[in-house]
């Protein structure tokens, strides 16, 4: 092939064409990329099929070429531990669908209120809140008060000194205050909350429920969702929502009948992250439940015994883990690409 024919393949033809050979490259980087991707997964779905013997004899890729595959990690994941697989996998349903039900609803309003509402809080009203919530904690935490009893005298506290507090106040907070102070609760490992939150739901005899799981999920992650729609409703031209308030709409109206429709895409890559992480939360589910609510993150890590990694069970349970995740992915491919492209792109 001359000079010519070589640059001829990297030369449009056409304006909204691809040359053949920068073509070609193309598919080859995303051919690999493919590869390197889903790599992870064939791996350990050959390895399900593995015997013990089969992994500690070092690598084998091919099924029937350099091992022959056996359904021994399969029946004893599905037929031997049984219901100890099935109450597991049950329980994250539960959690992770509540809990991102939850967080998405919570969040999408709050997300809504400081793109359209303009707040101005005193900060000596936040800080009399700070203060009361650390009253509350000392008088359940040293002085063995009654959860319930602490916190209806401080809510009463505050409500009766929040009028001298608002009518003198001098200093406030704006709605970017508001917004990074709600996202900064994600920043904050959630290790250095979970002895706290352990005790709180002892003291209250919610440990190991699914209600538990339910709350602390969802309060990890309504910042993110937050974060994420705030973007997206101020995306939302202004003047689509004060032509329906003219009309009579109240708030809801709006948000649920016109503003929600319009992010809907953005709404649903939100509340797919939201699920994927509270799917795989593992540190919260450690320390609030033991057997009756236990999750899957929990089997799964399980299987390290003390016998070592049992990595043909943990395929098992892996692949089963991931298989909702991936088939809810494909089957909302079309609304992330959209709500990405919403979120990238402010009209």
């Amino acid at each position: 092939m001359s000079d010519y024919q070589i640059k001829r393949l990297f030369v449009r033809a056409r304006l909204d064409e691809m040359p053949l050979g920068m073509r070609v490259a193309a598919y080859a980087l995303l051919g690999i990329w493919a590869l390197v991707v889903l790599f992870p997964l064939y791996w350990m779905a050959i390895t399900s099929f593995k015997l013990p013997i089969d992994v500690s004899n070092g690598p084998a890729y091919i099924p029937f070429v350099d091992f022959k595959p056996h359904l021994d990690a399969w029946h004893y994941i599905f037929v031997d531990l049984g219901p100890d697989t099935l109450r597991p996998y049950v329980n994250s349903l539960i959690v992770a669908s509540c809990s991102t039900l939850a967080a998405v609803f919570l969040g999408s309003m709050a997300a809504y209120a400081l793109a359209r509402i303009e707040y101005k809080p005193p900060v000596a009203a936040v800080a009399l809140g700070v203060l009361l919530l650390a009253v509350v904690i000392a008088a359940t935490g040293w002085g063995r008060i009654d959860l319930r009893v602490s916190v209806a005298v401080c809510i009463a506290l505050f409500f009766l000194l929040l009028r001298p507090i608002v009518r003198r106040a001098r200093r406030h907070l704006a709605n970017d205050d508001i917004l990074f102070w709600i996202v900064s609760q994600r920043i904050l490992p959630p290790v250095v909350t979970v002895i706290p939150i352990y005790l709180m739901f002892k003291s209250v005899s919610l440990l190991d429920t699914h209600i538990a799981l339910i709350i602390t999920y969802a309060t990890a992650n309504v910042p993110i969702v937050v974060w994420l729609m705030f973007d997206f409703f101020t995306s939302v031209p202004k003047e689509i929502e004060e032509s329906a308030q003219i009309d009579g709409a109240t708030r809801f109206s709006i948000l649920f009948g016109i503003v929600l429709p319009l992010v809907a895409p953005g709404l649903v890559a939100t509340g797919l992250l939201v699920l994927i992480l509270a799917w795989n939360e593992y540190l919260f589910a450690l320390f609030l439940s033991t057997a009756n609510a236990q999750t899957l993150p929990l089997l799964v890590a399980a299987q390290n015994a003390t016998r070592g990694p049992q990595w043909w069970n943990m395929s098992v349970l892996i692949l089963i883990m991931i298989a909702p995740v991936m088939v809810l992915t494909l089957t909302l491919q079309r609304f992330i690409v959209k709500g990405i492209l919403v979120g990238a792109v402010k009209g």
